[in-house]
């Protein structure tokens, strides 16, 4: 039963949450090697023995993944843990082991997926204990039974309380069981380079700016005055494609036709007009020519993200880019929305469910732990109690100049409307972006381009027809 679910959902391409590509999206590297002194320490509920520090489990905790960011972040926050080396670690006498496989042409799911399909008979210390997953393709694992109930694990309601519900949506299979948790919530702000904001504008405080961008006929506008001062309001119509794909207000396949919903069309006609005025590029996301605009030759206004993107993908580590300047500033702008997202996973089979169940409170319900990796991380955590006290602290981000932008982000997350996610997000997501390229660069007609769009949906899923 559980071989065949998984198979099926692995042929239907179930996925959830927004689309797009986010290989590269949060990749934190950073190393904190104070943050533990500051947590709690380990409950006796992870199966170790507090005076020896013996495991009452299985000796071997696979941990599947495809980037470097939650190992960091057990690295650096949970309690107990020791890094052994790049792949290996420790807690207790219980051996941490990552297997990291890049999203790249889908390899992590492909790797994750054969390897689960050998769950059953794989031998206790092979078997996968947890794995991670992001909203793209969440449905597609939570539901199958390859995904254990948060509640299997003794965790509650009361435990999750604090979570911003639309992070638990993400995670809940089609009959309403919670499959996963998080510890990060991913409201997407818009992110705007100070100088030009005080050269274009007059001011980069963010009241200001979000008053020339507070609504897409106002935005537009706005990115004419940054043309004649020599800027591009974004780098690509791709930076706006999720403001605009999260607030829709239906489904992308209704009784199993393809839908397109008004507001992506409004982001086809405005989307033309800024690229055929100048105002704007059609790069690929993570591309070296949509990176330009991280550095201050770069002339790019701004960027829409959440915290992981200004953090993790802008080169804030870089010496002259704009965020190793503190050069970035954070607004709301035209709407909210949210963008990707990490979810650990316990997988059905493992033989440390007492562990996982640990590592699940520690890093996503812990106070200390949130409000640690708040600080030392730049992280927005999903914890609204921590949040709305860190938004009043003296807590700032470098990157940002200072700022502050925890409030910015909640203003954000509280206007979320997950209601109209389908299983053919990514899918639809990623081709509709492609085939409007061929528009927005004149190789096409608007007809043509959504006739290729048509084509390509429903060669990827050829249960649906348009």
């Amino acid at each position: 039963m559980k071989r065949r679910m998984l198979v099926a959902a692995m042929g239907t391409a179930l996925l959830a949450g927004c689309g797009g590509n986010t290989a590269n999206s949060s990749t934190a590297e950073k190393s904190n090697d104070t943050a533990k002194e500051d947590t709690a320490p380990v409950t006796e509920t992870a199966g170790t023995d507090a005076e020896t520090g013996t495991s009452d489990e299985g000796k071997v905790l696979n941990i599947y993944c495809w980037n470097e960011e939650f190992k960091s972040r057990l690295t650096d926050h949970y309690p107990g843990y020791t890094e052994v080396d790049a792949t290996t670690g420790t807690i207790g006498d219980v051996t941490v082991k990552w297997n990291i496989t890049p999203n790249d042409d889908n390899a992590y799911q492909n790797n994750l997926d054969a390897t689960l399909l050998k769950q059953a008979d794989a031998s206790a210390d092979d078997k996968i204990d947890i794995f991670l997953v992001e909203a793209d393709y969440a449905l597609k694992y939570v539901d199958t039974d390859y995904t254990m109930a948060v509640s299997d694990l003794g965790i509650t309601d009361s435990d999750l309380s604090k979570q911003y519900q639309y992070t638990k949506d993400v995670v809940t299979d089609s009959n309403g069981v919670l499959k996963g948790v998080s510890w990060q919530g991913c409201p997407g702000v818009l992110f705007y380079n100070r100088d030009a904001a005080k050269a274009v504008l007059g001011s980069d405080d963010p009241a200001e700016v979000q008053n020339y961008v507070k609504d897409w006929d106002t935005f537009n506008d706005t990115a004419k005055k940054m043309k004649d001062a020599g800027y591009t309001i974004t780098s690509s119509v791709n930076d706006t494609y999720r403001v605009y794909s999260n607030n829709v207000s239906s489904k992308w396949v209704v009784d199993g036709k393809i839908n397109i919903d008004d507001n992506i069309m409004k982001w086809v006609d405005d989307s033309k007009e800024l690229v055929d005025a100048g105002e704007t590029g059609t790069y690929e996301l993570w591309s070296d020519d949509w990176k330009k605009g991280f550095y201050p030759e770069g002339n790019v206004f701004c960027y829409f993200g959440p915290a992981w993107l200004v953090n993790f993908s802008m080169a804030a580590d870089t010496e002259g880019s704009i965020g190793y300047n503190g050069g970035w500033g954070a607004t709301e702008g035209p709407q909210g929305f949210f963008w990707g997202g990490t979810w650990i996973c316990a997988a059905n089979g493992t033989d440390n469910q007492s562990l996982v169940k640990d590592i699940m409170l520690q890093m996503t319900t812990n106070d200390d732990v949130m409000k640690d990796i708040i600080e030392k991380d730049d992280d927005f955590v999903n914890n609204q109690d921590v949040i709305a006290e860190m938004a009043d602290s003296s807590y700032s981000s470098k990157i940002l100049g200072g700022q502050n932008p925890l409030g910015i982000y909640s203003a954000g997350v509280s206007k979320l409307d997950l209601s109209n996610l389908s299983a053919y997000d990514q899918g639809c997501n990623e081709e509709f972006q492609n085939a409007m390229k061929n528009y927005f660069e004149g190789t096409a007609t608007k007809e043509e381009a959504l006739d290729l769009f048509y084509k390509a949906v429903v060669e990827k899923y050829p249960e649906l027809t348009y």
